[in-house]
């Protein structure tokens, strides 16, 4: 089947609002080559779980596709009409199963030699969707915070080094209350500024008492749903034949209810977001670092969340992949020290990935070594390069990146 073809009944399948969206928008759908429809309705089929910003862009970008004109039309998409497909793509199923398609479509680009005309083709889509559409402004100065280093000791490891050209590092942090302080201080601003899924706290360990006006993912909450998959993972690895490919074709095809997350958390949207978590990221579900780091990137990249709190837990040891995989009652061996260095990345890499959002020049960042006394402070008021041995708290620093 062709783009042309398509009917409204053909997006039964869908969510409600995304099959909606679907129907509300078929006309501009069945000018779409087929090359790149099934990636645009591989985001469609998601609408109903989708953070707010995310939602305002696909409809932007539909809206956008509505009002081109002809000859703009074949500007933006005569490249990709000209990437020829094979019959056994067209007869696939790409509305129902849009992802699979464009995995399918990858392999195929790759075999016929056109993954530079598709990538030059797609960049230059991306480009011009960029400077019509551009991304949306933050409704406040964003705020990243990041906690590191808990349950460790005495260290001779240079923290935050690669932070320090960017900002102040102080030295005489007070360390009492700590971890509340930072909530109270994230929550008094969600309270502020009530916006859906803006204000997050992420926790690689066991969350500490927070504010409800905070959206919470932590490692801990999610066991039940971490256990289920290392099983279903285990056994997936255990049958003969079944390579990383299959593994993650099964991945891709469990829904919250597989994993239960029903008893986990009631909201769609982010029992929906923790699933992909788990199912998409390398890692996620066997070591607390990863998941906190990868929770971090994918809140920014989907939610753009104006305050972003991520503390980090110790992670287990290394291990056989087959220990790893295995869901046991014993308790696993930290690795604060390691946890520390996997951390410290961690942090800078959350800081990287906030400021390719909009309104990065005006956005800030702290970093805290949890239980000690150096944290990090990056900020438009915040001299750059500078090193602080005053006596300060963390109230104090995070009121001065505001």
């Amino acid at each position: 089947m062709l783009p042309r073809d398509l009917k409204s009944e053909q997006f039964s399948s869908y969510p409600p609002e995304a099959r909606k969206l679907a129907t509300d928008n078929l006309d501009t759908l069945r000018k779409l080559p087929l090359s790149f429809l099934p990636s645009l309705l591989r985001e469609v089929i998601e609408y109903d779980y989708k953070f707010p910003v995310e939602r305002r862009a696909l409809e932007r970008e539909l809206a956008n596709a509505r009002r081109l004109s002809e000859s703009q039309w074949k500007e933006w998409f005569g490249p990709l009409e000209r990437i020829a497909l094979s019959p056994a793509l067209e007869k696939f199923d790409w509305v129902n199963f849009p992802a699979q398609f464009v995995e399918q479509l990858s392999a195929h680009l790759w075999t016929t030699h056109q993954q530079d005309a598709f990538r030059l083709a797609a960049t230059a889509y991306g480009d011009r969707l960029q400077s019509v559409v551009p991304p949306e402004p933050p409704a406040l100065p964003r705020l990243g915070i990041a906690i590191v280093g808990e349950g460790v000791g005495s260290t001779d490891y240079p923290i935050f080094r690669r932070f320090r050209a960017h900002g102040a590092y102080y030295t005489r942090v007070n360390p009492g209350g700590g971890v509340a302080t930072v909530l109270d201080f994230v929550a008094s601003r969600a309270k502020s500024h009530p916006l859906p899924y803006a204000h997050w706290y992420i926790d690689g360990g066991q969350e500490a008492e927070y504010d409800p006006a905070l959206v919470c993912v932590s490692y801990q909450a999610l066991e039940p749903a971490r256990n289920i998959l290392l099983s279903k993972m285990q056994k997936q690895s255990e049958t003969p034949g079944n390579g990383p490919e299959n593994l993650r074709t099964v991945m891709a095809a469990l829904r919250p209810a597989d994993l239960h997350f029903e008893q986990i958390t009631k909201d769609a949207v982010l029992a929906h977001f923790e699933m992909k978590l788990l199912t998409e990221g390398s890692g996620t579900q066997i070591f607390s670092t990863t998941f906190a780091q990868w929770a971090a990137r994918e809140a920014l990249r989907r939610a753009q969340p104006l305050t972003l709190l991520v503390r980090f837990a110790p992670r287990q040891r290394q291990r056989p992949m087959q220990e790893l995989l295995s869901v046991t009652t014993q308790k696993a061996e930290l690795d604060p020290a390691g946890s520390l260095v996997d951390a410290d990345m961690g942090a800078y890499y959350n800081w990287i990935n906030q400021q390719r959002l909009s309104g990065a020049d005006q956005s800030s960042f702290v970093a805290w070594f949890e239980d000690h006394n150096e944290a990090i402070a990056i900020g438009p008021g915040i001299p750059r390069g500078t090193v602080s041995s005053a006596p300060a708290d963390l109230r104090q620093i995070l009121g001065w990146t505001v």
